[in-house]
């Protein structure tokens, strides 16, 4: 019943094909029947089912939920730790949700536990699309997952809980991309709008896992992104780049830690142990709490460089190791 009345919602009042322009597109979209489009459209694009059908929150871009708190601004986490529980609901997406958990921290210093009774936490819950909060909010902060939000989708949205934009909005955008308005449903347009957001002086990412894919919102089962070069990786949500590690990397000053880890076991004559890291960790903390407060979330930049990929495989097995069976993610600090 949900795809029938989705399908119906996305497609029956498409408008008619309009052609590109001075851009190529796709060839016009196979006469499909409407229903058949609708269900493909939902299985493609699950980040942004939960704008189209809720009515509970605001959302934007799709899978971008707003506090409800006006006054709120969006920001770091103020620990490297973070808590996390999921729904018993969602118990046959717990490995994938593990994984992509696993995928984030496996090249940062940001780590994911198992709650304790920690008062700030992720609650990754059950919902038709995927949705996330953008950055801290405090207490119990929601990821939302549908059943088609596969690993790729799941790190997307925890990198938006981490404070990070999608990428298909920064300025500078307009040299990799062209946006086809003419193929956009009704009423979301303004999901292509292009904001201002700290880059930390990387390029733009059009491979990034933070990227719209080419038929985000479209009314008509044609493109409203197309790339201006030879790009087949656009809209991908198999692994994090290089650049999307970068940016975690950056945001979080995971550097520092590193340099500040050095430092202290070449002054203490000794490898690395765990006392330093819990003195590190409280100290970088307070740190990114203090310095970070009211930072506004990255947008996201291009890697014309070879992306890294952490597979599912890998990732259940780093996470078993790191945690020994206790479900929390290790703090690597590379």
């Amino acid at each position: 019943m949900l795809h029938l009345l989705l399908a119906a919602l996305l497609f029956v009042n498409s408008p008619t094909d309009v052609e590109s322009g001075p851009i190529q597109e796709h060839k016009k979209a196979h006469p499909d029947n409407w229903f058949t489009r609708a269900l493909k459209y939902m299985e493609s694009n699950p980040e942004t089912i939960e704008e189209l059908t809720t009515k509970q929150y605001a959302v934007v871009e799709g899978d971008m939920v707003l506090s409800a708190d006006r006054n709120a601004v969006e920001s770091t986490w103020p620990t490297l730790e973070i808590p996390y529980e999921i729904s018993s609901e969602l118990a046959s997406q717990k490995n994938d949700i593990l994984s992509a958990m696993a995928m984030v921290s496996g090249h940062t210093c940001v780590s994911f536990h198992k709650r304790n009774d920690e008062t700030n936490y992720l609650l990754f819950k059950s919902s038709k699309g995927c949705a996330s909060y953008v950055g801290f909010i405090g207490g119990e902060q929601q990821v939302f997952i549908g059943p088609t939000c596969m690993l790729g989708n799941i790190v997307h949205e925890i990198l938006h809980s981490l404070g990070f934009h999608h990428e298909h909005t920064r300025t500078d955008r307009g040299q990799y991309i062209k946006v086809l308005s003419h193929n956009i449903m009704k009423g979301m347009e303004k999901n292509f709008n292009e904001l201002q957001g700290q880059t930390f002086d990387l390029d733009y990412d059009i491979s990034s896992i933070m990227h719209y894919g080419g038929k985000f919102f479209s009314s008509n089962g044609l493109p409203t992104i197309i790339p201006r070069g030879e790009v087949k990786e656009m809209g991908q949500r198999v692994k994090m780049t290089k650049m999307d590690i970068e940016r975690v990397r950056r945001l979080y000053h995971c550097d520092t830690l590193k340099a500040e880890v050095e430092k202290k076991n070449s002054a203490a004559g000794k490898e690395e142990d765990a006392s330093v890291y819990h003195g590190l960790f409280h100290d970088v903390a307070s740190a990114l709490k203090t310095n970070n407060k009211g930072h506004t979330s990255a947008n996201k930049p291009e890697e014309s460089h070879t992306s890294t990929m952490v597979t599912t495989p890998a990732s259940l097995q780093h996470l078993n190791a790191a945690t020994r069976g206790q479900e929390n993610t290790s703090r690597e600090v590379n």
